[in-house]
């Protein structure tokens, strides 16, 4: 993909994952609805309807167009040819980041529903689908989505930051370091829960560093749409020949 075209992919990204993301936040309350008690949250779903499920369904679509574009942005024609180990792993995380991602919010689509459904019907049903769900967004939500989810989104932000810190980048590298630390950070909030230590602080931490991704895929894309300043130009030109030298 050459670059303007990729570039203008990665802003249109970076606002259209937050589109699913607000509508979530004022119809479900998310994500503070996930750490309440199951009977709720099912209830919730089930009076969201369709609407609902088709929200969740284009937020879990999202996360896994983040498997492709975080490909392409790693696998620059001129990265990959300077760079390719950081390449390498920025695509493998990003790649992954996106699959996992994508898993954890599909449950939403595909699971939920049922257990929505079972909620309804008598006692017996009721608990077994409480009881699922809690099973259910502990592995699928927590563990794989999140916990697992954030670790390699982090783990992609931080190899392409260092390669834009290499590129002489340095608005978008030193973001991008900002921000997989915050994923990072936000990213032990499941395992706080399971050590029993209260985890607002965490989910916090992680409503801040999604934000600063957004702002750190647009400085990306505006990167590959706008020619390197003239400077940085002289500065990678200097660099690669102190590089020759040796």
């Amino acid at each position: 993909m050459k670059r303007p075209f990729l570039g203008v992919a990665t802003i249109l990204f970076a606002l259209g994952f937050n589109a699913p993301y607000a509508v979530l936040a004022a119809r479900f309350d998310y994500p503070d609805i996930l750490r309440r008690d199951a009977t709720y949250v099912l209830q919730a779903f089930a009076e969201g309807g369709a609407p609902l499920l088709l929200v969740w369904y284009s937020f879990g679509i999202f996360a896994f167009l983040f498997t492709p574009l975080s490909v392409a942005l790693a696998s620059d024609a001129r990265r990959l040819a300077t760079r390719p180990e950081v390449a390498l792993i920025a695509a493998m995380t990003g790649a992954l980041a996106g699959v996992v991602q994508a898993v954890g919010l599909f449950r939403w689509t595909f699971i939920v529903p049922m257990l929505a459904n079972a909620e309804k019907a008598d006692e017996l049903g009721r608990r077994l689908a409480e009881h699922s769900f809690f099973i259910l967004n502990a592995y699928s939500g927590v563990a794989i989505g999140e916990h697992l989810g954030q670790l390699l989104t982090a783990a992609f932000v931080l190899s392409m930051s260092i390669a834009q810190s290499q590129e002489r980048r340095p608005f978008s590298s030193v973001l991008g370091f900002t921000t997989a630390t915050g994923i990072a950070l936000g990213a032990g909030e499941g395992l706080a829960v399971a050590l029993g230590v209260h985890g607002d602080a965490f989910t916090n931490v992680t409503i801040a560093a999604y934000l600063a991704l957004t702002c750190w895929l647009i400085a990306t894309g505006i990167s590959l749409i706008a020619p390197q300043p003239r400077k940085w130009k002289w500065l990678g030109a200097l660099h690669q020949i102190a590089r020759r030298s040796k």
